[in-house]
């Protein structure tokens, strides 16, 4: 696979994670998710779980095994968010890097072409889950409601990039 095909989601939602509903699962035959935490899950200034999301997870654990890959190191913070939702996690996942995605896939007992990576960064959580054969969701960053001015500069180039490369940001 070239890095331009390792780049492209299979599904762009065009939200925020809350997005992802039973039904899109059940239509891609996907019976797990491997999800990235910051900015997928919960904003970078947040450190606690919305209701919103706590109410999502439940709806979507009967569909599909969840796991919580993170490229962040700080056990407290993954960990608190983790354990809020009662969800295992994986921290200093270094992503694009396979092991630690192939660790959770292996982890729920499924092939990896039914279990998707769940992300907002085409550069990190695409190419990552690409790169393992994976199907790949790309979501729009999680906001926090707090903050009026919202910027989100590294990925905001990995789009642009992406793009100027030939990158789709539609379905496969």
């Amino acid at each position: 696979m070239s890095l331009l095909s390792n780049l492209q989601p299979d599904l762009v939602l065009g939200g925020p994670i809350l997005s992802l509903t039973p039904d899109i699962l059940q239509q891609q035959q996907l019976k797990g998710l491997v999800l990235d935490v910051d900015q997928t899950l919960v904003p970078m200034t947040t450190r606690a779980v919305s209701g919103e999301l706590k109410e999502w997870v439940e709806e979507i654990r009967p569909f599909a095994a969840l796991w919580l890959v993170s490229n962040n190191l700080s056990e407290n913070r993954i960990g608190n968010i983790a354990k809020s939702l009662n969800l295992p996690y994986i921290l200093g996942a270094r992503k694009p890097s396979r092991r630690k995605l192939k660790r959770a896939v292996e982890a729920m007992s499924l092939p990896v072409e039914h279990v998707a990576m769940v992300g907002d960064r085409l550069f990190t959580d695409v190419l990552a889950g690409n790169r393992l054969g994976m199907f790949t969701i790309l979501v729009e960053p999680m906001l926090d409601p707090a903050v009026s001015v919202v910027s989100h500069p590294t990925r905001d180039l990995e789009v642009w990039l992406s793009q100027a490369l030939g990158v789709s940001l539609s379905d496969k």
